[in-house]
């Protein structure tokens, strides 16, 4: 494994990467770059399942994704805030890995772990660049770094994107790592309280939402993204 990434995906729970831009990340992996996740909580006030089958099931759909590393840090579910301790936590992996881009919660959703960690992370992404913030890591003085690009995929509510990628030759297998969460997703034999993830009707509305944001550009299946400054481009012609 290559200790630099090129693509770090941020979530506030174990699955938000999978369920908002697995496709994303799989394309990239395809392409030959290396990408990790960052998961900020255990998910331990879920309805449904344990820290350990959390832990289980994240395992699970990185290997199905093909993810170089993943990392989870520990965070209180529902109750981290956007503070100095937790932002040196993910400045410390964001100089540990050096991405290129990183990826992390929507600005805005149904669940307010999912703003706050997309604060959270944003904030660490720049103060990341500052020499004098300082962090170690087993004991060695780590360099500053700040990703290129840093942009927010879209979850629960529809925010209008401000760009998409078309993922469409990896649904199928973005499906297959929703469902290694068996805790968390449909399951006729379950027991476990009902969610308003847990029905399978969960699984029409992801497919529906990645055929709207697909059909403008053609495709099938799409994923969106917001961003927080303009995309430079070289040419016209890169725009699609």
């Amino acid at each position: 494994m290559k200790e630099t990434l090129d693509i770090l995906a941020f979530g506030a729970h174990p699955d938000d990467v999978e369920l908002s831009c697995a496709g994303t990340l799989m394309k990239h992996i395809n392409a030959g770059m290396s990408v990790g996740i960052i998961d900020l909580t255990q998910g331990e006030l879920g309805s449904r399942g344990t820290i350990a089958t959390r832990y289980e099931e994240a395992e699970a759909a990185s290997k199905i994704m093909g993810i170089a590393t993943r990392v989870n840090l520990k965070m209180a579910d529902g109750f981290f805030e956007n503070n100095e301790a937790n932002q040196l936590l993910i400045i410390e992996q964001i100089r540990k890995y050096r991405p290129k881009i990183v990826l992390m919660n929507a600005v805005s959703d149904r669940h307010p772990d999912h703003g706050k960690g997309s604060q959270l992370v944003s904030t660490a992404c720049y103060l990341a660049g500052l020499m004098k913030v300082e962090t170690s890591m087993d004991g060695v003085h780590q360099k500053a770094h700040r990703p290129d690009a840093v942009y927010h995929y879209i979850q629960d509510y529809y925010i209008q994107p401000d760009f998409v990628v078309d993922v469409t030759p990896f649904y199928e297998k973005k499906i297959e790592a929703i469902k290694a969460y068996k805790t968390q997703f449909y399951d006729p034999n379950s027991e476990e309280p009902q969610t308003p993830i847990s029905g399978e009707d969960f699984f029409h509305f992801i497919s529906s939402r990645m055929r709207e944001f697909g059909r403008p550009i053609g495709a099938t299946y799409a994923e969106g993204f917001t961003i927080e400054r303009f995309i430079g481009v070289n040419l016209l012609t890169d725009l699609s």
